[in-house]
């Protein structure tokens, strides 16, 4: 960044927002926003809505029209510059007479990284980079992912108490977040590629994965089961976006799903020890044009009762979960936190990683646990959206 400007964070965090109405709409596109100023005033303004049509600068620069001539162009990922579905947005730039290209964040592709940029200063461009940069990295993050990877981001979705329980051991435990920690779930459904659970969760909690409102985002809903054993008229298979869900199983639970006669896609994958291999099924998902997947581990209507131990066999506790942690999978985590916990229970379902946690004793504070990090906001919920826990290649 060479030329920074009192305005420019302004504009970049106006395309930023921009950008944003395109989560879960690109695939397998990034969103991208843009912002066309002259004079301090906006003239123009757009984003990627959808993957073959228009890109953001080519949209602003349309609505700018005459007036792009001389003014500035804010966009939160270099431009590209060669031929796909769409021509080249440097090209467009340059025709519209832009004088200035401020940019968030570098494209991340090997192939393309910093190659507008150069084009755009070899015609006389000014280029400046790095305005609101962890902003504009964030964004890109599943696409980031997919390029420097080849698989998608995957965010680790987890509701818990304070003690690491998911639910009690009756499953009486409806909800252990807060509504406004719900609401932020179906905020991340509607940003996602896909959404995936384990098989028991359908067999128990039959949900419809589907984000409320799905605001025009139709998620796919992978379903993770060896046995093949799902109802017959659960909703992933049934209802109208049946042809939106992927069982992942092993040839002989296809065979079982083939009598079940849906719209649903059957992957097949050979078992190890009982268990698909999710870095196979997550390869095979990029493979099919995906960037974000969410892995749904620990809300009370997702995987609560699914986790209970059945009969008397040894529980299952959070079995999709504990394998994203052992192929070190995970690229970002999503949780919530409610600082309350149930009676000690060992037999009570415990989310992953969490086994060994003392619960609070009784009459202590929440947020006042010696050695714990946790402390409550406003909601009741510490909400730890998109925090970094390690990208593996």
């Amino acid at each position: 960044m060479t030329d920074l400007r009192p305005n420019d964070e302004r504009w970049m965090r106006r395309a930023l927002a921009l950008a944003r109405r395109g989560e879960g709409l690109t695939r397998p596109n990034p969103p991208v926003g843009a912002v066309v100023v002259a004079g301090d005033r906006r003239v123009g303004e757009g984003f990627h809505r959808i993957a073959g049509g228009p890109h953001a600068e080519v949209i602003a620069l349309l609505q700018a029209g005459k007036r792009a001539r001389g003014a500035t162009l804010y966009v939160t990922l270099e431009p590209c510059s060669t031929w796909g579905r769409t021509p080249p947005c440097t090209n467009a730039i340059l025709t519209a007479g832009i004088r200035r290209v401020v940019v968030a964040a570098r494209d991340p592709n090997p192939k393309h990284a910093g190659r507008g940029l150069r084009m755009l200063r070899q015609r006389g461009v000014q280029v400046d980079v790095g305005v609101c940069a962890a902003e504009g990295r964030d964004l890109i993050a599943p696409f980031h992912t997919l390029m420097l990877t080849g698989r998608p981001f995957v965010t680790l979705k987890l509701g818990m108490t304070l003690d690491g329980r998911i639910a009690d051991r009756a499953g009486a435990s409806r909800w252990i977040t807060s509504p406004a920690a719900r609401s932020a779930v179906q905020a991340l459904r509607r940003r996602v590629d896909a959404i995936l659970v384990g098989g028991a969760t359908i067999r128990t909690d039959n949900p419809s994965l589907r984000p409320r409102p799905d605001a025009g985002r139709c998620p796919l809903r992978v379903v993770v089961t060896a046995s093949g054993k799902l109802p017959p008229r659960c909703q992933v298979l049934r209802d109208a976006y049946a042809d939106c869900t992927v069982v992942a199983t092993t040839p002989a639970g296809a065979r079982r799903l083939a009598r079940a006669k849906t719209a649903a896609h059957i992957w097949t994958f050979p078992a190890r020890g009982g268990e698909i291999a999710l870095r196979a099924l997550l390869q095979r998902r990029q493979a099919s044009g995906g960037l974000a997947a969410r892995a749904v581990g620990g809300r009370a209507a997702d995987v609560r009762r699914a986790q209970i131990p059945r009969r008397r066999c040894a529980p299952r506790r959070g079995r999709r979960l504990e394998a994203l942690r052992r192929a070190g999978l995970r690229a970002a985590k999503h949780g919530a936190h409610r600082p309350r916990s149930f009676d000690p229970d060992p037999a009570a379902p415990q989310a992953s990683g969490t086994r060994g946690w003392k619960p609070r004793p009784r009459g202590v504070r929440p947020g006042a646990v010696p050695g714990s990090c946790l402390r409550p906001d406003t909601h009741r919920d510490r909400d730890y959206g998109g925090q970094d826990v390690g990208a593996s290649p």
